[in-house]
């Protein structure tokens, strides 16, 4: 009879808890959700969030519109995401910038990076790649170095804005390197990509996604990717450790956020939907393809590894004396 009793609660527990699920169902999301992605549209963020974005869809039931809100590193977009209603329909693509750089570029920022965001998921990290016009004479890093202090005053580089992943690979490799490099921020990696496809500036760090299309195409010469080892699909390119850059490693990383004190249920199904994407053959496919290295994660995890990055960029930016404003 106690075990009859026994099996009867636990099977009425585990009723209310399908319930309970279906509730949140019908619940959230019954309307549109809105992404905000910091940079323009054509970039590796907008990449990356269109992809997730109809993926998570189709598991949420609901339309989830993509929003560009490009400009000061992020922060336009962090900004708008920060002070957002906290009900679960606007998330946003924070990145490097928005959660462990930007903290130390700027005297002042329009939101709190750890108290500001509540993390939904960590997605992808984008290894770094350095490529200059195909005009230029060079094929590898040894070329690339003797052609930069050939030039009487150096050298431009583009990058999607102050403090982006890319400005500060650039400046860990203007310091490793010692050239004479000048930085030429732009408003999204996709019109600083541009530019140096035209010609107007010779070389650049751009992240596989954004740069995938263009070396495939000869639009855009790789020297060398800034990883620990050569990135699947792009096995071709050597990376610069390879080339004499012992240990030079650079990535953007990224994840999902919504504005602090979103419901946890909502942030539960939200994750949920995230890891479900991440981990659906379409999305893998085309992570693989611009050489993403998926890092899915809790909102916990996503937590602590924000707090880390911070921990390794803040004392080299200072030590660097970069600033963005």
């Amino acid at each position: 009879m106690r075990s009859f009793i026994r099996h009867a609660r636990q099977l009425f527990a585990a009723t209310l808890v399908l319930a309970s699920a279906a509730v949140l169902a019908q619940g959230f999301p019954n309307k549109p959700l809105e992404w905000v992605v910091p940079y323009p549209p054509g970039g590796g963020t907008d990449i990356v969030a269109r992809t997730l974005a109809q993926a998570m869809g189709s598991t949420l039931g609901q339309n989830i519109i993509i929003l560009n809100k490009p400009g000061a590193a992020t922060n336009i977009g962090a900004d708008y995401t920060a002070h957002a209603k906290a009900d679960g329909y606007v998330l946003m693509s924070a990145d490097t910038a928005t959660l462990a750089a930007n903290p130390f570029l700027y005297a002042k920022l329009p939101y709190n990076p750890e108290k500001d965001f509540a993390p939904i998921g960590l997605t992808v990290r984008f290894p770094m790649i350095l490529v200059v016009n195909p005009s230029l004479p060079v094929k590898n890093l040894q070329e690339l170095t003797a052609w930069v202090k050939a030039q009487p005053n150096g050298a431009n580089y583009a990058t999607p804005g102050s403090g982006s992943p890319h400005h500060l690979a650039s400046e860990l490799f203007r310091e490793v390197t010692g050239l004479k490099l000048t930085h030429v921020p732009y408003r999204g990696a996709a019109p600083a990509v541009q530019d140096v496809v035209a010609g107007q500036l010779p070389m650049m760090f751009v992240d596989t996604a954004s740069g995938q299309q263009f070396i495939s195409a000869g639009k855009l010469r790789a020297i060398g990717i800034a990883s620990a080892k050569r990135v699947k699909n792009f096995e071709a390119i050597p990376t610069l450790g390879e080339q004499g850059l012992k240990d030079f490693e650079a990535y953007a990383w990224q994840g999902l956020v919504a504005p602090a004190g979103t419901p946890a249920d909502a942030i539960s199904a939200l994750n949920t939907a995230l890891q479900t994407a991440m981990n659906s053959a379409p999305v893998k496919a085309k992570m693989d393809a611009l050489g993403l290295e998926a890092i899915t994660s809790s909102p916990q995890q996503m937590a602590d590894y924000a707090t880390k990055e911070r921990a390794k960029w803040g004392p080299l930016i200072k030590a660097a004396g970069i600033k963005a404003d």
